[in-house]
């Protein structure tokens, strides 16, 4: 069954996916005593079993040993270190009060993904999309040149995510099968993170029944998102798509300054301004871009 351009029904997907990914700190911040590796190890463990879930109920499984050749590993063994790397200084930064830097990450990420997408697949950008990409550029250099803030974390973040999702994009395997791969990948490190600090008595897990519950959270916390993402991107134009993207952040900002009451320096704003402008100039090229795409059509 095909569906019409943004129906309303991928639009829901769309924003809700979005939306449980920008309060995802606040289900981190109940785990804030529990160390991130820990956090990660879990996350990675309980994920496996939802995907695997989802999978088998599915009988998709065949394809995905199908896929699974020497290159296609070789790709998503590379994107699972990127995935964890991301995952661990997100689930880092939520817990060490630095939610301004990582919504600054995610609000690079877009552009990244593009910079990327042009500097190593050759794909054309637009006058408009080159001043948006030099916007945000400069106003990371503002930050990095005034020291304002960890930049450090914003940067890993979105690097780790855009690379990741260059590698996704050129990977022969469906969304949902890469990401059982991945966390298979990772499952081996997880195990024998969580049977170490278990033997150093430090585990975190069979403490208590809320720590616990809230561990084994994590799968579906980390699935569910990740399922109405792809079910919006079916039903959805690729530029309603990446404008959504901007929802995550906006909310990880706001969440900093009134929940979490972190301190916003001047220049943090001046840089969230650029930012801002370059992601509105790059929204802007590619409604038009789709505009004139169905007017050919």
């Amino acid at each position: 069954m095909t569906h019409p351009p943004d129906s309303r029904t991928g639009l829901l997907y769309g924003i809700a996916a979005n939306v449980l990914w920008g309060v995802l700190p606040l289900y981190l911040n109940l785990l804030k005593d529990v160390d991130a590796l820990q956090v990660l190890s879990h996350r990675v463990l309980w994920s496996l079993l939802v995907f695997g879930t989802i999978l088998v109920a599915a009988r998709q499984m065949r394809p995905i040993l199908a896929a699974a050749k020497v290159r296609t590993l070789g790709l998503l063994t590379l994107s699972a270190a990127l995935i964890a790397i991301n995952w661990f200084v997100y689930i880092w930064s939520a817990a060490n009060g630095r939610l301004v830097e990582a919504s600054l990450g995610y609000f690079i990420t877009p552009l990244v993904s593009v910079a990327l997408g042009t500097l190593l697949l050759g794909e054309r950008l637009d006058r408009l999309q080159k001043v948006a990409i030099g916007v945000a550029a400069a106003g990371v250099l503002i930050l990095a040149i005034s020291g304002g803030g960890a930049l450090w974390i914003s940067l890993t973040l979105a690097l780790s995510f855009g690379v990741y999702g260059l590698i996704r994009k050129v990977a022969a395997i469906d969304a949902l099968g890469g990401l059982m791969i991945e966390t298979a990948i990772l499952a081996p490190f997880a195990l024998g993170l969580l049977f170490y600090v278990s033997g150093l008595g430090e585990t975190a897990f069979g403490q208590s029944g809320v720590v616990d519950a809230l561990l084994i959270l994590a799968g579906p916390i980390t699935a569910l998102p990740l399922i109405l993402f792809a079910a919006g991107a079916r039903r959805l134009r690729y530029a309603t798509l990446g404008l959504l993207q901007f929802i995550a952040p906006t909310l990880l900002l706001l969440e900093a300054f009134l929940l979490y009451h972190e301190p916003i320096r001047p220049v943090q704003l001046a840089t969230f301004g650029m930012i801002w402008l370059g992601c509105g100039l790059y929204a802007r090229s590619s409604v038009i871009a789709a505009r004139q795409s169905r007017t050919r059509a």
